[in-house]
């Protein structure tokens, strides 16, 4: 179902099926000030357009690692990148593991790294793309010639 053919407004639970998340976890996010609080109350709460859009940016960004305090600060319209925590021991790093092959495989850090959910993307699929084109058997005429 694409935003522009939704009804004008949602029930928490329309909202939860479109959104596949959990009415606790909707809650939570209105609780903690990331999305805009519901028209009306309890039970005859409604839902519109923006609550949609809010919550599946804010799924978008919590899968690709990002902190809900970085996320409020997005929703905000804040722009500027937040310079990364320094590492301490015992700090928790939501990181990517990319499995390139047996035995290689990458850890990138994309908030460190600096790197949106889709540069990361484009730069796994180059990296995949490399080690493919460096793996290649050599063909005939690469080989040298033996006189």
């Amino acid at each position: 179902m694409s935003i522009s053919t939704t009804p004008e407004s949602f029930s928490l639970d329309e909202l939860c099926v479109l959104t596949d998340l959990a009415k606790r976890t909707v809650r939570y996010y209105v609780q903690i000030g990331l999305v805009n609080r519901p028209h009306g109350e309890t039970r005859a709460a409604r839902y519109d357009v923006k609550h949609l859009e809010q919550l599946l940016l804010i799924k978008k960004w919590t899968a690709a690692g990002v902190s809900l305090e970085r996320i409020h600060d997005l929703l905000q319209g804040e722009a500027a990148p937040v310079p990364p925590r320094p590492r301490t021991p015992g700090a928790i790093e939501v990181c990517s593991h990319v499995l390139i092959a047996d035995g290689i495989e990458l850890v990138i850090d994309p908030g460190r790294a600096n790197l949106s959910p889709e540069q990361l993307r484009r730069f796994v699929k180059a990296l995949m793309q490399t080690y493919a084109e460096a793996t290649e058997p050599p063909t005939q005429d690469s080989r040298p010639n033996r006189a």
